[in-house]
């Protein structure tokens, strides 16, 4: 079973991003817990949402391994989220296992992607299904993008890994072998077609997209070769 760290709203426009915290927090947990990645969101950008850049959440995917994980691994967050407060933002925090995450949750994020959607509504909705969701500070507005990250996640169908295996390590022209040794599960073309040789240039490391429970690598030819697409 997986458990879903979603944070969102931890930074302002001078400061480190969500992204980089939560890979920070991620490494800490990886001490205790087998951590598989960490994926973005992209919520809705409109001038009624606060935000800082581009209005997306972070969640770090944890495999489960024993009771009471997910209480340790959001007493944990929280405390490294405190630690690192940024004066101005407004975070929030949600841990979920897979098994209570279902088709309400989902559809709550599918939402905070194209409308407004508001704290009250993440609260009422994680308290009926008894997931830990916390405001840390400011307007607690992060607990919007908190729960609608885990509820995209969950879904093995939203967002973009921005941590995987060690595709960070990877920079320059790559073959595709060495993409997929280091986490990719899937190299394909836009159209579906399964590359699985050739070199690939990257725009920086490999950021694919969460498809169907897979990290998927999109990209497209470029001369002999190809080059990365940036997906989710």
């Amino acid at each position: 079973m997986t458990l879903y760290l979603g944070i969102d709203d931890t930074d302002t426009r001078e400061s480190r991003g969500t992204g980089r915290l939560a890979r920070a927090i991620a490494a800490e947990l990886a001490r205790r817990y087998t951590v598989t990645g960490v994926t973005r969101h992209q919520l809705f950008v409109h001038p009624a949402v606060p935000y800082t850049s581009h209005n997306s959440s972070a969640v770090i995917h944890i495999q489960e391994g024993e009771n009471g994980a997910a209480a340790d691994v959001f007493a944990t967050a929280k405390e490294l989220m405190l630690a690192d407060f940024i004066e101005g933002s407004d975070p929030g925090i949600c841990v979920a296992a897979g098994r209570t995450i279902d088709g309400t949750l989902h559809r709550f994020g599918l939402a905070a992607k194209t409308s407004i959607v508001t704290q009250e509504e993440a609260r009422r909705l994680a308290r009926n299904a008894g997931i830990l969701l916390e405001g840390l500070g400011g307007t607690e507005d992060g607990v919007i993008g908190a729960l609608a990250g885990v509820g995209l996640a969950a879904s093995g169908n939203d967002g973009r890994f921005v941590q995987k295996g060690t595709t960070r390590d990877l920079r320059g022209s790559q073959t595709v072998a060495a993409i997929l040794a280091s986490g990719v599960d899937r190299v394909s073309t836009r159209d579906g077609k399964t590359v699985s040789e050739g070199i690939v240039t990257l725009r920086k490391f490999p950021k694919p997209a969460f498809i169907e429970g897979n990290a998927v690598l999109f990209v497209e030819a470029d001369g002999d070769a190809y080059r990365d697409i940036v997906v989710g």
